[in-house]
């Protein structure tokens, strides 16, 4: 007999609630194996691949890609007994197996949820699938309008449904993937659309005719709306929660960094650099860690719970990071104890994968300190807004040829600006200015290193 087992969504990262099925990598049917990959998912942190813990056959899809589901919720049956041998777990409905949170410490408690039932107008009469298995208890229908007295109902049409009351854990609409694909395109919400195929699956034509009054109106066609959800969401409530509860102040230097330039020049042409990217930002990654030593607070915690300030002894590099799903920011762990040579191959690395959209949850976690290259984008400088947990960012602007004093002379030089916003709860003015002057001084003059 069948022994059904449901896959349920994991925790990906400390805190998530939900995740978005972007892919599913296998179908029912498909016999899969133990730790294979069934599914990618985007949460607010990440895009993830999730592998499944059984050996079996894919029974049964519970959620369709575009779909938000809840952590804690089935989104996969498998039979880990397709041969049918004898089990004790015959006739017995799913298991659903607690799924460890693949990082964190664990999340909180949530109730599962499953989208409303297909087909909101059948009769009761018959069994029902719930999850793949065959139950004779009624699914709740959505209410339909009564007839009035003396008037005849035709049999071919069903009643005339009221509009659907939104349960208590969220409506989710049924349409296919192209159709919510359409919905976005055209700025639709699915949740005010009835409809039309059987079940109250929306279609194409649905979605174009809800679009249709849109269109007549007066911005029609320059308005699209997106659903704020994953990073986007979690970006707007970090920076949200730090603006509002940590005290910003941002200053500004200006650096000539000539001979970082030139130094840069040279080590490329250096043996063990060699097939290494060495970015300016690499430099200004070593220059923030070795100023850190000299000014502790800006690599400290502000705890309010505990009334403490937390210094930390070491630097969880947090490097900002536009992905086409949203701004990032993974971690350099322990970049305070890397050579330039080892942060240069660790920035690449780092970038590389953000880029892809294939950073762990977990590196994204914990940071100390966090760079911001907006030099990158042609942009000279900006206020950025400090992470949660931190008490400063740094800003590294684009460098350009700028006319620059030298001696008495007017020279063409390799100019920056640096901005560095700090939480002035626990970074004092003269600190904050301490520790930009020595990231600008060993940008400005790197043999200053080796004085610290």
């Amino acid at each position: 007999m069948p022994e059904l087992k449901r896959f349920l969504l994991a925790d990906t990262a400390e805190g998530l609630t939900e995740a978005e099925i972007l892919d599913w990598r296998v179908q029912p049917g498909d016999e899969v194996q133990v730790n294979q990959i069934v599914v990618e998912v985007e949460t607010a942190k990440a895009a993830v691949e999730l592998p499944i813990p059984w050996a079996g056959v894919v029974t049964e899809l519970l959620a369709e890609p575009g779909e938000t589901v809840e952590v804690g919720a089935p989104i996969l049956t498998i039979d880990v007994n397709p041969t049918g041998a004898a089990s004790s777990a015959d006739a017995e409905p799913p298991a659903e197996e607690e799924m460890k949170p693949l990082v964190g410490y664990g999340s909180k408690a949530v109730s599962t949820r499953r989208r409303p039932r297909r087909n909101a107008v059948e009769t009761t009469a018959g069994s029902e699938r719930l999850n793949g298995l065959a139950t004779t208890a009624p699914t709740p229908r959505a209410p339909v309008e009564e007839p009035a007295a003396g008037h005849h109902v035709p049999v071919d049409k069903p009643p005339v449904r009221k509009p659907v009351e939104e349960p208590a854990g969220g409506y989710v609409p049924l349409a296919k993937p192209p159709v919510r694909k359409l919905a976005k395109e055209l700025g639709v919400d699915l949740r005010t659309v009835a409809g039309s195929a059987e079940g109250g699956v929306i279609t194409r034509a649905d979605v174009e005719r809800a679009a249709a009054p849109v269109a007549a109106a007066p911005a029609g066609g320059r308005e699209r709306r997106v659903p704020i959800k994953s990073v986007r969401k979690a970006t707007a409530q970090a920076v949200t929660q730090s603006a509002f509860t940590a005290p910003h102040v941002t200053e500004f230097l200006t650096v000539d960094v000539t001979p970082m330039m030139e130094l840069r020049e040279k080590l490329k042409r250096h043996p063990d650099f060699a097939g290494v990217k060495l970015t300016p930002l690499a430099f200004a990654a070593k220059a923030l860690c070795l100023a850190v030593k000299r000014t502790p607070e800006v690599n400290a915690t502000w705890d309010a719970d505990a009334g403490e300030i937390v210094f930390k002894d070491y630097v969880h590099l947090g490097i900002a990071a536009a992905t086409p799903r949203g701004l990032v920011v993974p971690k350099i762990r322990d970049a305070d104890a890397m050579s330039l040579l080892e942060l240069a191959r660790a920035l690449d690395q780092l970038t590389t994968t953000a880029r892809e959209g294939k950073t762990p949850p977990a590196d994204m976690l914990n940071g100390t300190i966090t760079i911001t290259n907006v030099g990158v984008f042609g942009v000279d400088t900006g206020t950025p807004i400090i992470n949660p947990g931190e008490s400063a960012i740094l800003a590294f602007g684009t460098i350009r040829d700028t006319p620059w004093v030298v001696d008495g002379q007017i020279q063409v030089r390799k100019v920056l600006q640096l901005a560095l916003s700090f939480d002035h709860r626990l970074v004092d003015g003269q600190q904050g200015s301490e520790f930009l002057a020595d990231v600008g001084a060993l940008l400005a003059d790197p043999g200053l290193a080796l004085t610290y």
